[in-house]
């Protein structure tokens, strides 16, 4: 892939980002606090993490009926999700803590749904971090199955109807990760993303062989010792508990990415674009008034505020978003946001309308 440069010529742009950039830091600074995670991001972690093991802890040892089984299940997919969201994403992204072993530690959390942090990290710190919305380098907007997400990608007649049956395959993101992890990676090691994390790839499969086995055998295999439910049982808990965290999941960054006024730029234009000033036209704000999404869904609705300055912890977001937002304004630079989740969902609904008839660019 031939690397883009984000270089502008425009002397408001490179103003801009500079102006941003130190403004962002006076706050810091003035306030005299870290940009890493405090006592709240503690917290959050404890009870995130919480929502996904105790339900399961509580599903071995008590005899709960299956109706009661099935809540675990449920609570078990938003633990997932939030502990995605909320703890996961920031360790990944080396702003939970400035210890390096800190994030390791709690970026592993992806481990326990069954996926991969290199692959994660490749995926969406390198491709999608750096290249947002960039059609054919960004696979956050590449074709999901049945579901187009540009104008890019060849258009099919199913398409027209996406905007009915693409929730139900959002809700299979998690568990088709157990198997497609195997051939991204063999992809990513081929295009030399594997070797610029500087990671062997033999290794790196033998770990996720012995990661994704340790995590099927315990949650098929703890179910079927320490319970009395059938494997089928343990299944459709399996496959509830998964869907659950996928479809929050693909909620919250499809709404931060596809939605009206989000725009999916050509390659020669973003070559000529502030790399701040791409994320800004590329990326939107969501129901920043509601402080508990904005608390569970670990500040991704600040998706503005978390693409420019991914190094700073989300527990800091709802204060420099305004920092943000009047600079651009000041600039005049555009500043997308959609004053709540609903408006949000429609938004996305709309252009999943739009890219089911829209013909190929």
């Amino acid at each position: 892939m031939t690397p883009i440069k984000f270089k502008s010529n425009s002397t408001a742009q490179l103003d801009f980002a500079k102006t941003l950039k130190e403004r962002v830091q006076h706050y810091f600074t003035s306030n005299n606090i870290a940009q890493t995670a405090n006592s709240a991001m503690v917290i959050k972690t404890i009870v995130m993490v919480g929502l996904y093991i105790v339900p399961f802890i509580l599903v071995l040892t008590l005899n709960l009926s299956l109706f009661w089984a099935l809540i675990m299940a449920i609570i078990m997919g938003f633990g997932i999700a939030g502990t995605g969201m909320g703890v996961m994403h920031d360790a990944c992204h080396g702003s939970y803590s400035n210890k390096k072993w800190v994030n390791d530690l709690l970026g592993g959390s992806l481990y326990l749904l069954g996926s991969n942090v290199l692959n994660w990290k490749i995926q969406h710190n390198v491709l999608h971090h750096t290249y947002t919305n960039l059609a054919g380098i960004d696979e956050d907007i590449a074709t999901k199955g049945p579901i187009r997400l540009s104008s890019s990608t060849p258009l099919k007649k199913y398409h027209k109807f996406q905007f009915v049956y693409a929730f139900f395959f959002y809700g299979l993101m998690t568990i088709t990760k157990l198997i497609n992890d195997f051939t991204n990676l063999y992809r990513y090691a081929k295009e030399g993303y594997v070797k610029q994390m500087r990671v062997a790839i033999k290794p790196e499969y033998i770990k996720m062989i012995v990661r994704k086995a340790i995590y099927l055998l315990l949650i098929f295999g703890l179910p079927l010792v320490f319970t009395s439910y059938t494997w089928y049982q343990i299944f459709i808990g399996f496959f509830i508990m998964h869907w659950v965290a996928s479809i929050i999941l693909s909620f919250i960054f499809q709404m931060a990415h596809v939605v009206e006024g989000a725009d999916q730029p050509q390659i020669a234009e973003a070559n000529e674009t502030n790399w701040f000033v791409h994320q800004l036209k590329t990326t939107a704000d969501f129901a920043r008034n509601n402080k508990l999404m904005s608390w569970y869904v670990g500040g991704l609705n600040f998706q503005i505020e978390h693409h420019l300055f991914q190094n700073i912890c989300h527990i800091h977001y709802p204060k420099i978003a305004p920092i943000v937002q009047a600079t651009a304004k000041e600039f005049g630079i555009p500043y997308n946001l959609k004053p709540s989740f609903t408006s949000a969902l429609v938004s996305h609904i709309t252009m999943l309308k739009y890219y089911g008839q829209a013909q190929q660019a």
